[in-house]
């Protein structure tokens, strides 16, 4: 076990301070439940001034929600139990489905509004004259322990989140580098792999949420801007060096040809990726370059077959692997570059990778789910009121907030029913450490100054694991339920009944919430990757329609996203069949459908309705996959459609080259260079059309295409 760092100790005693002093005011001030303004420093505290800022805000903007939706419903509906009921379930339910859409740090305002007004609403439906007194006690307690949090974590050895976002960014160059070097040298299955697969995926996804706390960081706006531009190309490496790897492969291991260079060229680029990351932005102005990146760019141009020799099929893989990893070159560059003018907060930078499919902003919502999701909860809340009204238990109203709190919390989880449990054994500990302070130590207490003596050994060790993510959730839920169920007061009276009966009630309704999970979530990240499977062979057979694309540059977003979102999943689910590069391959056959559809319109000749033919059945193939619910073998007239298309492109190709050499003397330079543009996008084309056909048929890489003058390269 790894023991705690100097930064654990330095964070637990910040927020133990700051709990001691938002205990202190709640009790100077007489506020009805002073605990409640210690707990919330616990809630809203994290070992950074940005996280803890944000969370602060959006804590006070979800309570004062919660409480005004309670202040409004309760009068109005107490007197009818169910459709009381039915309110309480529909708003938590509803504000819910809005957090998991959020996936920033301000879906926190949506959960706690969602789960604040029934934990205000249902203690008062017995006297609801008392709804308003509550809602803003409730209010100022909670304000007072955020603010002590906030004040005291801005100012007493401030954390930046910064610092953190380059922690995040060193890991994951170094899972990069690694999973590059095993590309390149024509390794992509294996447990080591599947792993580093895995986290970069889990490192993009996480920086997401990051980013959205950075802004409170009081992080430069251009700092932002390229946390986010780094953080878009990170998630572009993972599906460009899988589509390098389908070429090399072909060439190395199925048609056992390896241009000589081509080794050199490799083995460089791999010693690029492990290279020192650049600690100082030196020379990373406009005007200036890598020169590794530079030369490695010069030797890809030296190594570029000629137009004659893409009519066979070892030049047309050849072109393809080359262009590919220029492009790995060009983004593992940008990333470098930004990754280091973010940690020196100085310098310019202009993009070395430019492609169309940057810029989207859509993620992908699998709203089915979400709505699945939130059904649990609401039906939780439905089945434990109808449970508390029917036995007419005067303490239910704990037991019904604590499991709506429980539902909510875990809600987005795969599998919510462990975490549940999790939350039941935190709250069964802490009502066991809450009794023996109520009735073993308070006694004993005669000022506030020995009050926090006492409090003082047990929360600040609990605090030390709150920042680690293995125990963030039970240490953090132990200390702010022992503050909570403890209920200290300006002066001593407790009642053991009243203690046990009131803490049972929460205890029990956290039983049920684990239960009631267990019984209506019973499937888990195997079900979540189905669907999410399904719904990218839509995508892909979308991609490849005749149907007008509103915007191409969000589909690819929505793509990427959702494959971000799939490999975890496919990790967790199935770790020896490889599923996820199987994903990748449906990801890279979108892609270059969608530059079939933009170069089309470049082309003339038979070229465009070869395309139109290779489109059609690649949408014809995942329309099948997704109608069936699985995988489906693509079908040999598919097949035998692209090589036809690859042929016509190769032969249009070396005839314009014919053509423009026989009229470079004579063709005016406007005519030639136009001549340059069309080849460049039959080149283009062609390296999409070898794509398909290696991402369709990854075991036919060896068979060489049918057709004319692919014969001839043979």
């Amino acid at each position: 076990m790894t023991y705690p760092s100097l930064r654990d100790w330095l964070f637990s005693v910040k927020t133990f301070a700051a709990s001691m002093l938002a205990l202190y005011i709640g009790l100077a001030f007489q506020l009805p439940r002073p605990y409640w303004a210690m707990a919330s420093v616990y809630i809203v505290s994290n070992p950074f001034v940005g996280a803890t800022r944000s969370k602060a805000l959006y804590r006070v903007l979800g309570t004062a929600l919660g409480a005004a939706a309670a202040i409004a419903l309760v009068p109005p509906f107490v007197e009818t139990p169910l459709l009381f009921s039915v309110i309480v379930a529909l708003w938590t339910g509803t504000l819910l489905y809005l957090a998991i859409m959020d996936r920033t740090a301000r879906s926190y305002v949506f959960m706690l509004a969602g789960y604040t007004m029934p934990l205000i609403a249902f203690p008062t439906v017995t006297d609801p004259s008392t709804v308003f007194d509550v809602a803003i006690a409730r209010t100022e307690e909670i304000t007072v322990g955020i603010i002590c949090a906030s004040v005291i974590g801005s100012n007493i050895l401030p954390s930046r989140l910064a610092p953190t976002l380059i922690e995040r960014a060193d890991a994951w160059f170094r899972d990069a580098a690694f999973y590059g070097r095993e590309t390149l040298s024509g390794n992509i299955v294996g447990k080591a792999i599947s792993a580093c697969r895995q986290r970069l995926a889990a490192t993009v996804n996480q920086l997401e949420f990051l980013l959205s706390q950075l802004g409170y960081d009081h992080t430069h706006p251009e700092i932002l801007a390229r946390a986010e531009n780094l953080r878009g190309r990170m998630q572009l490496f993972l599906p460009m060096i899988s589509a390098l790897a389908d070429p090399l492969i072909a060439l190395r291991r199925d048609l056992h040809v390896w241009p000589e260079g081509l080794d050199a060229l490799l083995s460089d680029a791999a010693r690029w990726f492990d290279a020192p990351l650049p600690t100082r932005p030196a020379d990373m102005h406009e005007e200036a370059g890598d020169s590794i990146a530079d030369s490695l760019r010069a030797r890809i141009a030296a190594l570029q077959p000629a137009h004659d020799q893409l009519t066979g099929w070892e030049g047309a893989l050849l072109s393809n692997a080359l262009w590919r990893l220029g492009q790995v070159i060009d983004v593992w560059q940008d990333c470098l570059t930004l990754r280091t003018l973010i940690a020196h907060e100085e310098g310019s930078w202009r993009p070395r990778y430019r492609h169309w499919r940057l810029g989207g902003t859509e993620r992908f919502y699998d709203r089915g789910l979400m709505l699945i999701s939130c059904a649990v909860p609401v039906s939780a809340i439905l089945v434990a009121c109808w449970l508390w009204v029917s036995s007419g238990w005067h303490d239910g109203a704990g037991a019904v907030t604590l499991a709506a709190v429980a539902c909510c919390f875990f809600a987005a989880l795969d599998e919510p029913a462990p975490m549940v449990f999790r939350f039941f054994a935190a709250t069964a500990a802490s009502v066991v450490f809450a009794g023996l302070y109520l009735f073993v130590v308070l006694p004993k207490v005669h000022d506030f100054a020995m009050l926090v003596l006492m409090f003082a050994g047990p929360f600040i060790l609990i605090g030390t694991l709150i920042p680690r993510p293995a125990f963030n959730m039970v240490t953090m839920l132990t200390a702010v339920n022992t503050a909570t169920f403890i209920s200290i007061q300006s002066a001593y009276d407790t009642d053991f009944l009243v203690f046990l009966n009131s803490n049972i009630a929460g205890v029990a309704g956290l039983l049920f919430a684990y239960v009631w999970t267990r019984a209506t979530r019973p499937f888990g990240a195997e079900f979540a990757a189905r669907r999410l499977l399904r719904s990218s062979w839509t995508d892909v057979a979308l991609s490849a329609s005749t149907a007008p694309l509103a915007d191409q540059r969000n589909l690819t977003s929505r793509m990427v996203d959702r494959l971000m979102q799939l490999i975890p999943r496919l990790a967790a689910s199935d770790e020896h069949r490889h599923p996820s590069i199987e994903s990748f391959r449906d990801l890279r056959i979108a892609l270059n459908a969608l530059d079939l559809r933009r170069s089309r319109r470049k082309l003339d000749g038979d070229v465009p309705a070869a395309i139109d033919r290779v489109l059609a059945g690649v949408s014809d193939h995942y329309t099948r996959c997704a109608n069936a619910r699985s995988r489906q073998s693509a079908s040999p007239a598919l097949l035998s459609t692209i090589d036809d298309a690859m042929h016509r492109v190769a032969t249009r190709g070396l005839a314009q080259e014919a053509a423009s050499a026989a009229d470079a003397a004579t063709a005016p330079a406007g005519g030639v260079a136009r001549a340059r543009v069309s080849q460049r996008w039959l080149r283009d084309t062609l390296h999409a059309l070898v794509g398909l056909r290696l991402a369709l048929y990854p075991t036919l890489a060896g068979q060489r295409p049918h057709g004319g003058t692919t014969e001839a390269g043979a």
